[in-house]
């Protein structure tokens, strides 16, 4: 009997053609509600998904027959990872599917904020020919500080390493720097950080990781860019110190304001601080694309292809 699986997003057409090729019954289902397809999800051995809703404990115990839930994405923080796990459901994702983009991102928009590339930009359509005001910075010699040493932080090094950066690297397992950037303390990252870019999966450790204390200890001021998660940072914190001058600048592709499809912002009222971010030429932002490339559409479901073959071949013949 063929392994039933769901998809509830659509991703790469390679993904079903390729497992349906291998032996997989593919269905999809884009558009029903979480309740209805609670209602059924009794009847697959996996689930595909990018962050279509939240996993939660009803719907992973309504799903009786669930082996995996492969998500074609970076992050795990809408799957109920614990009872999962305790459950023996095997999580799939996918993280170096997109880390090339991710990289590439964070670095065009850490040159945006340097060169004013995005206000010298509006300012000559409005007929401003503005030399002086837009004198740049130059990344050259500067200390980048990455918080998260994983798929994307990597990404991010590397693409820095042609620029005669110092890179510095903190995470919390031990002994993963490399030849792009020397792994240190978040004491030295405070005392010699001119940019601080967040490349953190969702956690409790990693939630507001970035608040008022941790940016009053930065020695000097400093350029942010956040592609990670938009909970990872404390808004609050960050527009107080865009107005003090304590952050030069912020590069943000992620907001805590999004909905958790990450699909499009909160229809509730927006806080001020958005409002502030929105208007301030020292903000780029980006609505959650950094890793949101052509190539990585194809990256992202190949790589989750590759991994559902291997944990059938592992366990059982399809």
């Amino acid at each position: 009997m063929k392994p039933r699986l769901l998809h509830l997003d659509e991703n790469h057409p390679l993904l079903i053609e390729n497992l349906r090729q291998e032996g997989f019954e593919c269905e999809e289902d884009y558009y029903s509600s979480k309740t209805e397809i609670e209602k059924r999800i009794a009847n697959y051995e996996g689930i595909i998904l990018r962050s279509h809703f939240r996993i939660d404990k009803e719907f992973l115990q309504a799903g009786k027959k669930l082996k995996f839930i492969a998500r074609v994405g970076s992050g795990l923080e809408n799957i109920d990872t614990a009872f999962a796990y305790k459950k023996g459901i095997v999580l799939l994702h996918a993280p170096e599917g997109n880390c090339d983009a991710v990289g590439e991102h964070a670095l065009g928009m850490l040159l945006c904020l340097m060169h004013r590339i995005i206000q010298s930009d509006r300012q000559i359509h409005q007929g401003k020919w503005m030399r002086e005001a837009n004198r740049g910075v130059e990344l050259s010699r500067k200390t980048i500080a990455i918080i998260g040493y994983g798929h994307t932080g990597k990404a991010f090094a590397r693409r820095l390493s042609s620029l005669k950066t110092k890179t510095l690297c903190y995470d919390i397992l031990e002994g993963i720097g490399d030849t792009y950037a020397r792994q240190t303390s978040w004491e030295e990252i405070f005392q010699l950080a001119d940019v601080l870019s967040l490349h953190v999966p969702l956690t409790e450790l990693t939630k507001n990781i970035i608040n008022h204390e941790t940016i009053q200890k930065f020695k000097k001021s400093f350029y942010l860019i956040n592609t990670a998660r938009g909970d990872c940072l404390s808004i609050e914190a960050l527009t107080d110190s865009l107005k003090s001058g304590k952050i030069l600048g912020a590069g943000l592709d992620v907001l805590p304001y999004e909905k958790s499809s990450f699909e499009s912002l909160f229809e509730e009222q927006l806080s001020d601080d958005f409002h502030y971010l929105c208007h301030s030429e020292k903000v780029v932002l980006t609505p959650h694309i950094a890793g949101w490339s052509q190539e990585s559409k194809y990256k992202l479901a190949r790589c989750i292809f590759d991994k559902i073959i291997c944990l059938y071949k592992a366990g059982k013949k399809i």
